[in-house]
């Protein structure tokens, strides 16, 4: 169960980033955006505290930090042209390598 919840906190780590961007494109919704934003720090920490009840904090971390840079990332280059060139994506690539393998390891 651990895992899961620290799995949605790094998917929710994603959400404040675009939120700011969103809040940064769509003035008119500035103050949704940035709600969203809060929202999604508060429960993505909150996850995050439940997981490392059970997970050591040095591995839960990395994994929660992990999912939201790669997410942030992955969201930056799909939806907000963002650069793909070959060496951001493949220190994308270590990132995430580095996320599996502690999950391996633990």
């Amino acid at each position: 169960m651990a895992w899961l919840l620290l799995i949605v906190a790094g998917i929710l780590e994603i959400g404040w980033p675009l939120g700011f961007k969103l809040a940064s494109i769509y003035e008119k919704y500035f103050y949704l955006f940035i709600t969203v934003s809060v929202i999604s720090m508060g429960a993505s920490g909150f996850l995050l505290y439940l997981a490392q009840k059970t997970i050591p904090i040095g591995t839960a971390y990395v994994i929660w930090t992990g999912i939201g840079a790669v997410g942030t990332v992955l969201i930056g280059i799909l939806f907000f042209h963002d650069s793909a060139n070959i060496f951001r994506l493949l220190f994308v690539l270590l990132i995430l390598t580095g996320v599996v393998g502690l999950k391996i390891v633990h």
